[in-house]
């Protein structure tokens, strides 16, 4: 191998290295190929477009006001655990908005910055304050954990060696766009198929920490994925799936839920 063919796998390694970053919590690591500065930035956009073209609900509305509510204190714990544990970096730049459409679609998401949305549907099943805290805190835990950009990296990095989001952006707007939104599962029940199942235990454990510090019982997460399996028809097998089953899941959260107690303190 040449000098400089050594330098150039040095450069790549080197890139490499300095995208891969530590989950909070879980510690897994990952690679994030976009920055969030960049990440942030499409998201205030692409949150801006949503909110017009799917009118939110005014700030009087009492499930504005519990939304509000609830993700103000998760945005707070959130903080807080972060900052006691040297991740306040994963928040720096966050400007939490919070948001409630009418639509009868079993959704809710958070964007990067803290930019989130629930759907009405999906209350009837949350039923209580935590419940909802369940969802909210899964949501922003994926928004913390940088998800999002890992799927978006993996998508860019399809598009060939070399090419970036703002590459994208510049050549392939509309491919970009939906790229953004299909990472955050924008249109998928709960995010789910936006997310591997990795993802989505790593936002399970994260959320209940949230959540329980922020007041919430997370001995409540159980019973809401039991609601959503008995209320949500026919699953795929989980091999053939994305997301954890819902028996997983459930089996999952009642492992760490030791763990997540020592947080709550209601």
């Amino acid at each position: 191998m040449s000098m400089r063919s050594k330098a150039i796998l040095l450069l790549v390694f080197l890139a490499v290295f300095e995208s891969c970053a530590r989950v909070p919590i879980t510690g897994r690591r990952q690679l994030n190929l976009v920055s969030e500065g960049e990440m942030m930035s499409m998201a205030s956009t692409q949150y801006q477009e949503f909110l017009g073209e799917n009118q939110p609900l005014p700030p009087s509305n009492a499930d504005v006001v519990r939304v509000r509510d609830i993700g103000n204190k998760l945005a707070l714990a959130a903080t807080t655990y972060l900052t006691d544990n040297n991740a306040s970096d994963r928040v720096a730049d966050f400007q939490w908005e919070f948001n409630v459409v009418n639509d009868p679609t079993v959704n809710a998401w958070c964007m990067p910055g803290g930019k989130v949305v629930v759907y009405t549907g999906i209350l009837p099943i949350t039923q209580n304050d935590a419940g909802l805290a369940v969802v909210m805190g899964h949501e922003i835990a994926h928004a913390i954990a940088r998800h999002g950009n890992e799927r978006m990296s993996q998508g860019i990095a399809v598009q060939g060696a070399g090419m970036t989001l703002e590459v994208l952006n510049q050549q392939k707007p509309t491919y970009a766009g939906d790229l953004f939104l299909q990472s955050f599962g924008i249109g998928s029940q709960l995010g789910m198929l936006a997310y591997s199942r990795t993802h989505e235990t790593e936002a399970d454990k994260m959320g209940l920490i949230f959540m329980a510090m922020a007041g919430y019982d997370p001995r409540e997460a159980p019973l809401f994925w039991q609601r959503m399996s008995a209320g949500g028809g026919a699953a795929p097998p989980e091999l053939l799936s994305t997301h954890p089953s819902d028996e997983t899941r459930v089996r999952d959260l009642e492992a760490y839920m030791p763990e997540a107690l020592k947080y709550y303190k209601p």
